[in-house]
């Protein structure tokens, strides 16, 4: 689903010190206090703030990156040679980086800094460029270096290098109707850049005189308001906020030219219902476009004829069952050819269309998925670069094939997930990887091939000191159909065998079982490993990785085949000796706190308790989008049939409701309409909420130390902790 899980930053009272706090722990280096949230919480970040924005050099020698060095904070510009070696800064001590592009000479970088946009040569000297640049975004050069670009205030922005001019060359962004800056759809209602979930923004034709960009427009979409009532007067605080059924935003493509300025948008079908995927240039100058339709059933890519705006179809695909996809093409190695992501068959793959042949050739094995999109090094001796999730559903690794499909080859060997970046010559790969206690980290592939080496140290000093969960994986079947359902469990390093312990199911989701940092949340599971619980996720109905039909089964059956694998999960579990079947409990946001509701409401007693963030338990305010798991009320009536007040005669646990009350991607009133249920019906549940919260609802600290607080305090005294009974009354 759409409704991305919220739970990523919070404190906890009773591990701030407060009483109750237990003493120190043992740890590799002896021993450590307790983690607490104040630790997740505070600079420097215990895991460190890891490598992003990878870019290389033109010519393939260097790569440069944001990173916070944890001995000189501070988000910087650094470089790194393609072998790995001769890391340093680009930018001078105390100089913060937001955004930045190379220069196609190679020779030097633009970045901003502030509201100002500045030059370095690498070789310490730097220049101002210009002001005014504040909030910029998608930094690029032109490939005849011209010019700089960016997006500013819903815009195309261009600087003109040697006459060191800034203008603003579209002028299509209409402001946004809502009265306060926050959630997801407090977008402007007309602008150049991506749709509301994604998407791409622009892109440089290869003659540096066309610009397409991405167009969308809001003023189709339903106002819904989102009261504010923290103001000196409650304020309706309106947003564009489509329902599913409602017209989406309209999403096309233009064209900008850069001598004259002038802005030409094309009638693409359907744009309220269609989503562009990603569009980009052949090296002669044809644009690859690629389209989904938001219920994801229909897929079309097109190479456009820019002088005239028609649309060449060269490949569609449609099925009624498809969810939520997987997408994305890239300009085959010889410039002719398109690759393109595709569930053609049971498992993700690549597939090649050439010019004039028969239909796409399957060009990855058909054994395992293809993660993302591919990634294409041009040229007569070009490579195409994927990720997949060969050879374990929860690895994901680099792999790369030549042009013809042929010699594949895994680059990557470390455990976890790795993504990888090729370099534009194809000889290097810089890699960024991350393990379940491992944050992630740049590692280099040189041109000399070997092993990935480890570039950045991110973590703070007191990272290493701490006993951080084992992890493990198993398999069971799921009582549904038997199907192999996968599991991820963290235990203490010493967790005691022969007593019993409390178990906590979440943050429940799909695709959950991975071997990788979970960032703040991964510590938020650390620190409730730390206080005595086993934690386990499961992927169930709906997650990739597992072939089509199991994906495909979410279609319609939200709270229905996943509640039934998660109940697999918790019986495995009960199976297990060192499990107290009394005392496990459950907590999800946004699907996960669906899951939680449905799960407490619809099998009472199967969980002892349950925290529910964001939940969204009314289909009929799903976002528009999630016409790819519901579809729409007029053609299918039965998935909005499936509210959850309809089952809360059945609340017999413990349940904590949390809700951002400015939450626009669950709105805040459908959490109040079942509460009003819950009380009408005489039951007893807690209630929490965040006057400004939005979906993520622990984003601000002060909401995490108080709503994640009252989360762990609920199982604390629902569930109790450690092998010593714990509570487990009403």
């Amino acid at each position: 689903m759409r409704l991305v899980p919220g739970i990523l930053a919070a404190c906890v009272a009773l591990a701030c010190g407060a009483p109750g706090v237990r003493g120190a722990l043992p740890g590799d280096g002896g021993s450590v206090e307790p983690l607490t949230i104040d630790r997740i919480l505070a600079a420097p970040p215990l895991a460190g703030s890891p490598p992003s924005s990878l870019s290389w050099s033109p010519d393939g020698t260097r790569l440069a990156f944001l990173w916070s060095d944890p001995e000189r904070p501070g988000r910087a510009l650094w470089l790194v040679d393609a072998d790995g070696a001769r890391l340093r800064r680009a930018t001078a001590e105390g100089v913060r980086v937001g955004r930045f592009a190379w220069m196609p000479d190679g020779a030097s970088i633009v970045f901003v800094r502030g509201d100002e946009l500045w030059v370095t040569d690498l070789g310490g000297g730097t220049e101002r460029l210009a002001a005014g640049v504040g909030g910029a975004r998608d930094l690029r050069a032109s490939p005849d270096g011209r010019h700089v670009s960016f997006l500013r205030d819903g815009d195309l922005w261009l600087f003109e290098v040697a006459a060191r001019s800034l203008a603003r060359v579209t002028d299509v962004t209409v402001p946004s109707i809502s009265d306060l800056p926050l959630g997801r759809y407090s977008r402007r209602d007309v602008e150049i850049g991506a749709y509301v979930w994604g998407g791409p923004t622009y892109a440089w034709s290869p003659d540096g005189e066309t610009i397409a960009v991405h167009h969308v427009d809001r003023r189709g979409v339903r106002t819904v308001p989102f009261p504010d009532y923290v103001g000196e007067e409650t304020s309706p605080n309106p947003a564009r906020r489509s329902y599913p059924g409602d017209p989406n935003e309209a999403r096309t493509i233009g064209f900008v030219d850069v001598a004259s300025g002038g802005l030409r948008l094309l009638d693409l079908p359907s744009p309220e219902s269609v989503r562009v995927v990603d569009f980009s240039w052949s090296p002669d100058g044809r644009l690859l476009l690629d389209r989904e339709s938001d219920t994801a059933v229909d897929r079309w890519i097109h190479i456009v004829d820019t002088g005239s705006g028609d649309l060449r179809e060269i490949w569609s695909h449609r099925r009624e069952s498809r969810v939520y996809t997987l997408a994305g093409s890239a300009w085959h190695p010889d410039g002719e050819g398109v690759v393109f992501l595709s569930d053609l068959e049971d498992r993700y793959g690549l597939y090649h269309w050439s010019e004039g042949g028969a239909a796409p050739r399957r060009i990855t094995p058909s054994g395992f998925d293809v993660t993302a999109p591919p990634l294409v090094v041009p040229g007569a001796d070009g490579a195409i670069y994927f990720q997949s999730n060969e050879p374990s559903p929860h690895e994901r690794h680099a792999h790369r094939i030549a042009a013809d499909g042929s010699g594949g080859e895994r680059i990557t060997t470390r455990a976890g997930q790795s993504t990888a970046l090729p370099s534009p010559d194809g000889r290097s790969v810089a890699l960024l990887h991350s393990s379940d206690n491992t944050p992630t980290e740049l590692y280099m592939i040189g041109p000399d091939g070997g092993p990935e080496r480890r570039v950045t140290a991110s973590p703070a000093a007191d990272f290493a000191e701490r006993p951080w969960a084992e992890v493990r994986y198993v398999t069971f079947p799921s009582q549904v159909d038997g199907a192999t359902l996968h599991a991820r469990i963290l235990e203490p390093r010493d967790l005691d065998r022969s007593r019993r312990h409390p178990v906590l199911f979440g943050p429940v989701y799909s695709n959950t079982v991975r071997n990788r940092w979970g960032g703040r949340y991964g510590l938020i599971q650390q620190l409730l490993v730390e206080r005595g619980f086993i934690v386990v996720q499961v992927d169930i109905r709906g997650s990739t990785g597992y072939g089509r039909a199991f994906r495909e089964d979410f279609l319609m059956d939200f709270a229905g085949k996943d509640l039934e694998d998660l109940e697999s999960a918790v019986r495995y579990m009960e199976s297990l000796p060192h499990v107290d079947p009394d005392r496990i409990g459950v907590w999800g946001s946004s699907y996960g706190g669906l899951m939680t509701i449905y799960a407490l409401l619809k099998k009472p007693g199967l969980f002892e308790a349950g925290v529910a963030g964001a939940a969204a338990v009314d289909p009929y305010f799903f976002g528009g989008d999630d016409v790819a798991i519901v579809r729409r009320p007029g053609s299918h009536p039965e998935a909005f049939a499936r509210g959850a007040a309809q089952y809360a005669g059945n609340l017999e646990d413990h349940l904590l409701i949390i809700h951002g009350m400015q939450d626009q991607v669950v709105p805040f009133k459908t959490t109040v309409a079942l509460a009003e249920e819950l009380i009408r019906q005489g039951k007893d549940f807690d209630f929490a909420f965040a006057p400004r919260g939005t979906h993520g609802w622990t984003g601000p600290p002060r909401y995490a130390r108080y709503l994640v607080g009252k989360l762990v305090q609920h199982f604390e005294r629902h569930l109790g902790a450690g092998g010593a009974g714990g509570s487990g009354s009403r």
